[in-house]
């Protein structure tokens, strides 16, 4: 355990930057800190010290910094550090192990159950066909349809190995998708114990909108969204 807080962490926001976290040098294991020759400047919060860690088995090069001097205008973080999120073993929110970044607390994830009908056609096939989805709503993001697998040609699925983490829903698996025309990689993905706020679609199946032909709800094709899948990224 490196650092555990419990007077008033910070979670610091920045344009364009993901939320990070800022300990109280009080909450922090100083014996296990090496000063390191690295600095980084900001120039919205002034020269960072760098820190390697040395757990005495573990030595991680530049592994934590802090800004023992910042600029005028910037948040006083002077008896604060933050860690380098993949340079750590685990991250937890009280007993939640928590993946990725830092969470925005003014961010939410809503799951609803829908009757409404959802198709998904890939290839010109129907792949998907309920009336049992649970409507993801994330802040940000497009609506996701999470289905029963049961709804959907699962003699078309081959498990993969890939695997993804989101600080808000968890750690997801994935399934390619093979049709009659060509294989999709990592097309579907489902979360087998997700996080508390997203427990609804624990074991239900969600398809990139953005790489299938289309989604209909009652009918209705549902415009799709820009986002990185649709680059190939995700």
């Amino acid at each position: 355990m490196l650092a555990e807080s419990w007077s008033p962490a910070l979670v610091l926001y920045e344009s364009d930057h993901l939320p990070v976290y800022y300990f109280p040098m009080s909450d922090v294991r100083e014996e296990f800190l090496l000063p390191s020759r690295t600095t980084t400047e900001s120039p919205f919060k002034g020269v960072a010290t760098h820190y390697s860690l040395n757990t005495g088995i573990t030595l991680v090069e530049d592994a934590a910094w802090r800004y023992l001097d910042p600029v005028k205008g910037s948040p006083d973080l002077s008896d604060y550090m933050s860690f380098y999120w993949p340079k750590m073993t685990h991250w937890y929110e009280e007993d939640e192990e928590i993946f990725v970044h830092a969470r925005d607390p003014f961010r939410r994830v809503d799951c609803l159950p829908s009757s409404r009908r959802v198709q998904v056609i890939l290839d010109g096939e129907q792949v998907a066909d309920s009336r049992r989805g649970i409507f993801l709503f994330e802040t940000g993001h497009p609506v996701r349809h999470y289905l029963p697998i049961s709804d959907t040609r699962l003699d078309m699925f081959a498990p993969s190995r890939y695997i993804s983490r989101c600080p808000y829903k968890g750690i997801s698996n994935y399934y390619h998708v093979t049709t009659p025309k060509k294989r999709h990689e990592n097309l579907v993905w489902y979360y087998p114990e997700p996080v508390h706020e997203a427990a609804r679609i624990k074991g239900l199946v969600c398809f990139h909108h953005e790489l299938v032909d289309k989604i209909l709800v009652d009918g209705v094709e549902i415009p799709k969204e820009a986002t990185a899948a649709s680059d190939g990224y995700f």
